[in-house]
């Protein structure tokens, strides 16, 4: 581990302790199996179609160390959020996630799924486990939400009340699959969706932000928003409307993915003037009411 990564500890420490919370709650970070985290990591090298731009991987380590880090930055509770961007490898993901949060405390269950015809099957079976998240990533499966392969999984998850971290935003690079408009239908016949919209829907902010107004269930992550690196201004406009969404807001960071310190994320939260009371709901009690310690 870099030693620039182990100094990153004490400025992320000193933002909760100085807004008086135990640590901070996570909902956004990444663990893979190793031969499919080298091929995200390609991908970012690469600074490919749906990459877009140079991203220097900031935390880039073995599993180990990346849990120790998280564990000195005081991250009490983590996601690991496998995506699956083709058909036939859900599964694979969802049996390798499941052996990794059996062993590490602090993780949040994570699963994913894709349509296809067995989707409905496995997703079902993960509920019932007692799975805690999954995530979709229609950017990078090239997939509409509303699917019809899909239909089964959404009634599952509904009745279940998982959420569900959705990249649906057309951040960084948009495809015909990205925006809110199938998330949007989705919504319609699905209404009681425990959906975490990835990145805020960035840049397709306000549009997300009126489906977290609108449907009760509805949640925004932060994912690197509030940085200077994403590339998207959040609109000053919309902060008193995200001010009011207070309890709907779940700290997400990236991890290891991110391109800067962990704790530029946090600074980003602290500069939109939302105040303690907002980033204490967002950076812990959200996320403790949702999923526990």
């Amino acid at each position: 581990m870099t030693e620039d990564a182990r100094s990153d500890g004490a400025a992320v420490r000193a933002f909760w302790q100085g807004l008086g919370l135990p640590g901070l709650v996570d909902v956004h970070v990444h663990f893979l199996p190793e031969s499919i985290q080298r091929a995200v990591y390609a991908v970012f090298d690469a600074a490919g179609p749906k990459i877009g731009r140079d991203w220097p991987i900031r935390y880039r380590f073995d599993h180990e160390e990346r849990v120790e880090l998280l564990r000195d930055f005081g991250v009490r509770r983590f996601s690991t959020l496998p995506y699956a961007h083709k058909p036939g490898v859900a599964t694979f993901l969802n049996d390798w996630s499941r052996d990794f949060a059996a062993g590490i405390p602090e993780v949040l269950w994570s699963g994913t799924f894709f349509p296809e015809p067995d989707a409905a099957s496995y997703v079902e079976g993960l509920v019932e486990a007692g799975v805690d998240i999954f995530k979709v990533h229609v950017q990078v499966g090239e997939f509409h939400l509303d699917d019809p392969l899909l239909d089964p999984v959404w009634g599952i998850l509904e009745d279940a009340g998982t959420p569900i971290v959705i990249h649906a935003g057309s951040g960084p690079v948009g495809n015909a699959f990205t925006g809110p408009t199938s998330m949007r239908r989705v919504l319609e016949r699905f209404p009681r969706l425990f959906v975490v919209v990835a990145h805020m829907g960035a840049p397709e902010c306000e549009e997300f932000l009126v489906l977290a107004e609108t449907y009760e269930r509805v949640h925004l992550d932060t994912t690197m928003v509030f940085t200077d690196f994403f590339g998207v201004d959040y609109p000053s406009a919309l902060l008193p409307r995200l001010a009011e969404l207070q309890d709907k807001v779940l700290l997400g960071s990236d991890f290891p993915t991110i391109p800067y310190p962990y704790v530029e994320q946090l600074d980003g939260l602290a500069a939109t003037g939302l105040g303690d009371d907002w980033l204490r709901a967002v950076c812990w009690h959200n996320g403790v009411r949702i999923f526990g310690l």
